[in-house]
């Protein structure tokens, strides 16, 4: 189906999910839980809230035709993987290193993409994710086998892989279906996967991180990622994902003021490489 144009409205709604979506990171720091068992929780809060949502709303909740349905299955299973190797370079880091080195995704994007949609490549998103690029290596400028923070990275650049076929993915349902329905089935896949953790963790922890986990799965998991898969109906996967990449800005601040997580210089450099990408492809896609 052909694309619909992209105004001011939705180049809203696109950086208003960044926005929200950039709390999993200080979030994900911040709940003293396994990524397993955080994640199950966010699935399984989002699976009743988006519910509810499309019940209210009256969206149709049945698939045109079961090849559609599997690919949104399988885009959840990508979602689970993503989450637990993000959530796992954030346990292992810090908000910074975690959420930056997944938005390497924008630079995969802009490489998968044009491979699996068939599409021409453009010369000024391969650029623009090249300055993507460059802004991570300067939040990460030695790499280890020997540390931690290198383990993380590894962690973050895999999570950026399965992210960005599970965007590519999406790009191609988000035309047809509902963002809310979308999602809804993608959270019961991750929660359905993740099952299991009720009988291997210690459960008595939960309520005393309940308020957080509520926020992930409300606010990050439910509207956050509805407004990011609505918004690819008007956006290409590689122009979300460039602009969405404003998310670590956005995720170091909060770090700071909530986790007193202090940046370094290298940090400041890369957000600026990073943020000026980002401005770069909000305008361009304002002004189509």
């Amino acid at each position: 189906m052909v694309e619909e144009r992209a105004d001011l409205k939705h180049i809203l709604q696109l950086n208003l999910a960044v926005i929200i979506i950039s709390t999993s990171g200080t979030l994900g720091r911040y709940i003293e839980l396994s990524p397993f068992l955080i994640i199950f929780l966010r699935s399984f809060i989002a699976i009743w809230a988006l519910l509810i949502f499309c019940k209210i709303k009256g969206f149709k909740l049945n698939f045109s035709n079961k090849k559609d349905l599997l690919k949104v299955l399988f885009a959840g299973i990508l979602m689970c993987a993503h989450w637990l190797t993000y959530f796992q370079s954030l346990k292992l880091s810090s908000v910074a290193i975690g959420m930056l080195s997944i938005y390497t995704y924008p630079v995969i994007t802009t490489f998968l993409e044009p491979l699996i949609r068939k599409t021409g490549f453009n010369k000024i998103h391969l650029f623009l994710g090249i300055l993507v690029l460059f802004g991570v290596y300067f939040l990460v400028p030695e790499f280890s086998l020997d540390n931690q923070q290198t383990i993380a990275v590894c962690f973050g650049v895999g999570s950026a892989f399965l992210y960005s076929l599970r965007n590519i993915l999406m790009k191609q349902q988000a035309s047809k279906y509902n963002g809310s329905v979308l999602m809804l089935y993608q959270m019961f896949v991750v929660s359905t996967l993740l099952t299991p953790v009720l009988f291997f963790f210690d459960l008595s922890v939960i309520p005393s991180q309940l308020a957080p986990v509520l926020v992930l799965g409300l606010l990050t998991t439910s509207v956050g990622h509805t407004l990011l898969v609505s918004s690819f109906k008007y956006f290409s996967a590689t122009t979300a994902s460039i602009i969405s990449s404003a998310q670590p800005i956005y995720g170091i601040l909060l770090g700071y003021f909530i986790l007193n997580e202090i940046p370094s210089i290298n940090t400041v450099i890369g957000g600026l490489l990073i943020a000026t990408a980002v401005f770069t492809e909000i305008f361009r896609s304002f002004k189509k």
